[in-house]
């Protein structure tokens, strides 16, 4: 058994290579550090291992024993674009845009992989074409003038780049078995109006499974909303997909897996030494066990179009990239913390019973018949309010084993353009959303188990005895965390 020869080669053939670069690409694009399934390919490493145990456990196991001597190496960044270049575009014979520009940093010394997108319209400079959007760079030069233009931009290097068409995204997806998503609002475009024609999407609010072209269409859409908004939906997908595609799905399918990255996917990863492909495969494998963290990136609205950013906020952003921090899971309490509750609501909110009664009445008295209790908040931000297109919202929804469970959907806007938080109700009491919290804080008789990004929260959850509840924050994180806080304990039925 080995992984490398004593006299240097390597018995990594270029057809694994190309199974680094998708796996590395589902660690990127699908925030899965768990590409170590290459190891797999190297000839007998892992000879009588099979990928029978559901949860990967069994594999992740015998992947720490091969990779433990492995050099884990220093922090990378690596850059993820993905084109959207059309069938049309071919015929035509058109050069696409970068329709996403995604950084990816590894540091699992940090407890954290910090994300951070770039927006499209970004006012930057592109070495020998003077100022233009950042998503041009790639029309004009590929892949490597748009590398350029981000180091130059950002003032940092970027390791390696993994270049994606979408339709590559939409088949891995669909091949990895889709993701539950908690989709936060109705995303319904049929281009009958007189905008610009935008890609056509049909989809309802609440907790789901989105499977390739769904999960393509609600992550590319930017109709009614702004790139900032449309790159939190990218990166909150990215979060849920990690949670949920694991070691033993990427093994038991790696053969097909590495037939859809080898078609849609261009890596310099491919190119490295066994020994550089195999210290960033550590660096993705220990990484993995960290939560994935998002860097808001702080730009503004622009004359023409653009998005400009202050070169003060832009040396902030990035060293908040750079030195993203998580919490050590070893310092994590074993007990929930008491928090005695404030008097009065936290700023910006109102008590608003009256009306969420009404706007859940016929839903909550129909779900109540069939099982599932329906609350709602009794708080709301004083902007914006129920939202009546879809919600309420009930409907079933299956989980891996294929039991039906019922399932309730309120959604309020922030008053803002492409930002809507909720209240999502339902009787599969273990959603995969639900995995993997950060702390536990008991008010009065509830355990809320709470979710963040950074210090935000993003996320805050419990159980009864017939159904699991949570409140969803904005994509942007527009809720403070004492709003977050205070609308999940105004949480209650329609009788009180």
């Amino acid at each position: 058994m080995s992984v490398l020869h004593p006299d240097g080669t390597s018995s990594l053939g270029q057809h694994t290579k190309k199974f680094v670069a998708g796996a590395l690409l589902v660690i990127v694009f699908s925030a899965i550090a768990v590409a170590s399934a290459i190891l797999l390919e190297v000839e007998d490493t892992l000879e009588g291992i099979r990928p029978t145990d559901p949860a990967g456990k069994a594999q992740a196991v015998v992947l720490d024993n091969v990779l433990e001597d492995v050099e884990l190496g220093a922090p990378q960044t690596i850059l993820l674009l993905g084109s959207d270049r059309r069938f049309a575009d071919i015929r035509a014979k058109l050069r696409p845009r970068s329709d996403t520009i995604l950084l990816v940093r590894l540091d699992p010394d940090k407890h954290a992989t910090a994300i951070m997108s770039l927006p499209r319209d970004l006012n930057v400079e592109v070495p020998g074409h003077g100022t233009r959007r950042i998503n041009e760079a790639y029309h004009l030069g590929g892949a490597t003038l748009t590398i350029r233009t981000v180091e130059e931009f950002l003032g940092i290097q970027v390791d390696h780049v993994v270049n994606i068409g979408f339709g590559g995204f939409r088949r891995a997806v669909d091949r990895l078995g889709c993701v539950y998503a908690d989709v936060d609002r109705r995303y319904f475009n049929d281009n009958s109006g007189p905008e610009p024609n935008y890609a056509v999407i049909d989809i309802k609010p609440g907790y789901q499974k989105l499977c390739g072209s769904d999960a393509l269409d609600f992550v590319r859409y930017r109709h009614e909303d702004s790139d900032f908004v449309r790159a939190a939906r990218q990166q909150e997908f990215l979060r849920q997909a990690k949670q949920q595609i694991g070691i033993g799905r990427l093994l038991s399918d790696r053969k097909e897996l590495l037939r859809i990255f080898g078609a849609y996917t261009d890596t310099d990863i491919s190119q490295g030494s066994t020994a550089e492909i195999l210290g960033l495969l550590k660096l993705a494998y220990e990484s993995s066990k960290s939560p994935v963290t998002e860097v808001r990136f702080p730009g503004e609205d622009a004359p023409g179009g653009f998005i400009e950013i202050s070169s003060d906020a832009l040396r902030e952003t990035v060293d908040r990239f750079i030195g993203v921090r998580g919490e050590d899971p070893a310092s994590k309490p074993d007990q929930p913390k008491r928090i005695k509750p404030r008097k009065g609501l936290a700023p910006g909110l109102v008590f608003a019973q009256r009306q969420g009664e009404d706007h859940v009445l016929s839903t909550g008295l129909r779900l109540v018949s069939l099982g599932l209790p329906v609350l709602l908040p009794r708080a709301r931000l004083a902007k914006g309010g129920y939202v009546q297109t879809a919600s309420p919202r009930s409907y079933d929804i299956y989980d891996h084993a294929k039991k039906r469970h019922r399932a309730y959907r309120i959604v309020l806007s922030a008053g803002e353009a492409g930002e809507y938080y909720g209240v999502q109700g339902t009787t599969w009491k273990t959603p995969p959303i639900l995995e993997g919290h950060d702390d536990e804080v008991r008010m009065r008789n509830r355990t809320y188990r709470r979710y963040f990004d950074g210090r935000k929260i993003r996320l805050i959850a419990w159980t009864s005895p017939r159904a699991a509840y949570w409140v969803s924050n904005t994509l942007s994180q527009r809720l403070t965390n004492r709003q977050m806080m205070d609308i999940a304990r105004s949480l209650q039925g329609i009788d009180g």
